[in-house]
């Protein structure tokens, strides 16, 4: 999976025009990152707080974090894109320490989601971040 990096993706976000190429490129990000197992969508990796099915499942190598992520949904694909591009191969003090909230708002991403699809990244980011403070 090649994303580009949280910095890239705000570049890449503030090129385009209007919301509706936003939300294009964020579908396409989602199209890049590859499906999960069946075999992983369980209720142990379901997401909890997410408007759509959502499944998260991480893996420790080398003291850094990697994530595979998989939605129902196309918008959240991207999302989960989004949330990925700044978590995967990192530390846990690098995904504790992120701004996640700032990386957010430099995407002007909740002001054009809607607030069910907000509280849901948040709970993909939580329990992204849970995972690292138990692999401390």
């Amino acid at each position: 999976m090649n994303l580009p990096s949280s910095q890239e993706i705000i570049e890449d976000m503030a090129f385009f025009d209007d919301w509706e190429q936003r939300y294009q490129y964020i579908i396409d990000l989602g199209k890049s990152i590859p499906p999960i197992d069946e075999s992983l969508k369980t209720n142990e990796n379901l997401v909890r707080g997410c408007q759509s099915n959502v499944w998260l499942v991480s893996t420790e190598r080398d003291g850094k974090l990697q994530f595979q992520a998989d939605s129902d949904a196309v918008i959240v694909n991207g999302l989960l894109a989004l949330v990925i591009a700044v978590f995967n191969d990192k530390t846990m003090t690098q995904i504790l320490d992120f701004d996640i909230n700032g990386y957010f708002k430099a995407l002007d991403l909740e002001r054009h989601i809607t607030p069910t699809r907000g509280n849901g990244l948040q709970a993909i980011v939580a329990k992204i971040q849970a995972i690292a403070k138990t692999k401390m």
